[in-house]
């Protein structure tokens, strides 16, 4: 699957989800890490870890593994890696401190 359509799907079922705020971004033209952030923001720690495991359970039924996770200890920012698509499920607070929306301001956000 193209990281645009494994973006928009990973969208697709987080959005499903009661979140702060989701949002893709596309950085590929920024960084050589990837080409898709999904960035969601969860109300509390127990949404993150819970819409974490859901996620990687749902894709992994598509034969979609994750190449790379970590988090999962505090479960405040879980990073998911896809490798095209790197998902960050981030509680609200670190969000704020950590603003992944101002570090990536000059990626081109892509409606879903």
């Amino acid at each position: 699957m193209e990281p645009y359509e494994l973006a928009l799907k990973i969208a697709h079922i987080l959005d499903k989800k009661k979140l702060e705020d989701l949002e893709i971004v596309e950085v590929k033209e920024l960084t050589t890490l990837t080409d898709y952030f999904v960035i969601a923001i969860c109300s509390n720690t127990r949404q993150s870890m819970a819409i974490s495991e859901e996620l990687e359970y749902l894709l992994e039924e598509e034969n979609i593994a994750a190449k790379h996770s970590e988090g999962y200890e505090t479960a405040r920012w879980i990073l998911l890696d896809y490798l095209g698509v790197i998902v960050h499920i981030l509680y609200k607070e670190d969000a704020q401190i950590y603003g992944l929306h101002r570090l990536w301001q000059d990626g081109k956000n892509i409606p879903f």
